[in-house]
């Protein structure tokens, strides 16, 4: 669990890094430049210290392609286009979803079942949410703003329904395939990279050498490294290995904990205040996690109990 935390704090430190990095490059053209760096830097680590695990069968080279298809272009580029349209109350209930998609892609691909333990805690966690709402809108804005869904709020609830099945995906591959995360991710990263280059350049972002804004390829290349570090080689890994503990739905309710740290990072680096929202949400939040959390426990530890009997048989 406490992986778990770590990984999200992460994921939130994010939104910081890439406000900054935003002002020194064209948007498509960071998802891509860094996403094809991270796909190199893990491919090649897979290459030199694991070689033994280098290796791709041709009946998983289309799923490979998907998971960066779906997973790195298709959420990333929707989610950055989609966001800087819409408020912040309706993204973050757009992205409180997703548990409830990881739940039918879980029970669709993988079947997966939620116990009715398991639906109270998902319910209660999304609840904890709502308070959040709150802060970024008044009641009478707020119900006018959920009303309505326009074409960047589609396009972003396609980036969620994107992100969770990249990461069903990925766990299948992972579980099912036996590709070691870093190998998994840095394919993906590769093939999405590159389709958010090309991406960048059909778009019209100004390759004039570089979509770098005003010259600084300094300050850029210091926050693309950063992003590459903490998203692509930490996170996305972390994140496939957590995949072979817990559940997808699991993980993805977890992932709603990421806007409470934004709200606390906001409040530490950038002395932004926090209202009571902020703790309504967390302790209605935790209630809810904790509730699948243990049935999660209970589900793993059955799980380790059978394979253990086999393995003596």
């Amino acid at each position: 669990m406490p992986l778990v935390i770590i990984l999200f704090a992460l994921f939130a430190s994010l939104f910081t890094l890439s406000k900054t990095a935003l002002e020194f490059s064209e948007p498509f053209f960071l998802i891509g430049s860094r996403m094809t760096l991270a796909g190199i830097l893990l491919i090649s680590h897979q290459f030199f210290f694991n070689r033994a695990a280098f290796k791709i069968k041709s009946a998983h080279i289309l799923p490979l392609i998907i998971l960066g298809l779906v997973s790195i272009y298709i959420t990333n580029i929707a989610e950055i286009w989609g966001i800087q349209y819409m408020s912040s109350a309706k993204a973050c209930l757009i992205y409180s979803l997703s548990p409830f998609i990881a739940a039918l892609f879980a029970y669709w691909l993988l079947n997966e079942r939620l116990s009715p333990k398991k639906w109270i805690g998902l319910c209660v966690g999304f609840v904890g949410l709502t308070p959040i709402l709150f802060t970024h809108s008044s009641s009478s804005e707020l119900a006018k703003d959920l009303l309505f869904f326009s074409w960047p709020e589609l396009a972003l609830v396609t980036a969620v329904f994107a992100s969770v099945y990249g990461w069903i995906l990925l766990k299948k591959i992972i579980s099912e395939y036996h590709y070691t995360p870093i190998m998994a991710n840095g394919i993906s990263m590769l093939v999405g990279g590159l389709l958010a280059l090309t991406h960048s350049y059909l778009s019209g972002e100004n390759w004039a050498p570089l979509p770098i804004i005003g010259g600084k390829y300094g300050a850029f290349l210091e926050c693309a490294l950063w992003m590459t570090l903490i998203s692509n080689v930490v996170c996305y890994n972390l994140y496939g290995y957590l995949l072979k503990r817990f559940s997808a739905t699991f993980m993805s309710l977890a992932g709603l904990v990421t806007p409470l740290f934004a709200s606390l990072f906001g409040w530490y680096f950038l002395d932004e205040v926090i209202s009571w929202h902020f703790f309504a949400s967390m302790v209605l939040f935790s209630i809810g996690l904790a509730l699948f959390y243990q049935e999660e426990l209970t589900n793993n530890f059955s799980t380790d109990i059978e394979n253990s009997k086999l393995d003596a048989a």
